[in-house]
């Protein structure tokens, strides 16, 4: 297996093929599978359950009533075997929060969406999605003393998200420079920008 050298950037480490590596998500390729395939749901902190929580009532119009019935039965987040924290599932795959609908913009395409994401930017709640979820490829890692790591994770449902990346010449830090930002702050991601200057 190749390795890949690793960065230090602002107290974090990271992966230089998030640098390097160009990625674009596609959704006219895959649907939206990120937020359905798997076997677990997407890593969550404390504080984002309660944000989900409170997001419940907002986005439960969006949910199936497969959906429903988890979130009812077990709330928005379980531990998973890692014993991890994740956000709960439906059919032992489906995101609770995964909604359908078609996309105009992609040929009126039936896609699997978010539906937090949805009810944020239409205004009526002010948390848009699990960190993890927005970051996607970048997987973060939380290690002991405070390190984080940030590596690129790469699974067969999006590699047509990584080839219109490359068409697009989009490195996957460009890509997901609003919710880096989000994460680790402006300053750190311009300090992230000059590091890319020099890979």
């Amino acid at each position: 297996m190749k390795r890949i050298p690793i960065l230090e950037v602002g107290g974090v480490l990271l992966s230089t093929d998030i640098l390097t590596e160009y990625f674009c998500c596609d959704l006219s390729a895959c649907g939206g599978a990120c937020c359905i395939e798997g076997d677990a749901g997407a890593p969550v902190t404390l504080d984002e359950v309660a944000e989900l929580e409170s997001c419940t009532d907002a986005v439960w119009p969006l949910l199936s009533a497969q959906a429903q019935s988890v979130v009812e039965r077990q709330g928005v987040a379980y531990t998973d075997a890692e014993g991890e924290l994740v956000t709960s599932i439906v059919g032992g795959k489906d995101c609770v929060f995964t909604y359908y609908d078609n996309i105009e913009e992609i040929g009126n395409q039936q896609c699997c969406l978010c539906a937090l994401e949805k009810v944020c930017r239409e205004g009526h709640t002010r948390f848009m999605k699990p960190i993890s979820c927005a970051l996607y490829p970048i997987r973060e890692k939380r290690f002991g003393g405070g390190l984080v790591g940030l590596n690129l994770h790469r699974w067969t449902v999006c590699e047509a998200a990584f080839k219109r990346g490359r068409e697009l010449q989009l490195p996957v830090y460009r890509f997901l420079e609003g919710p880096l930002k989000r994460r680790f702050g402006e300053a750190w991601y311009a300090e992230l920008e000059e590091v890319a200057q020099l890979i």
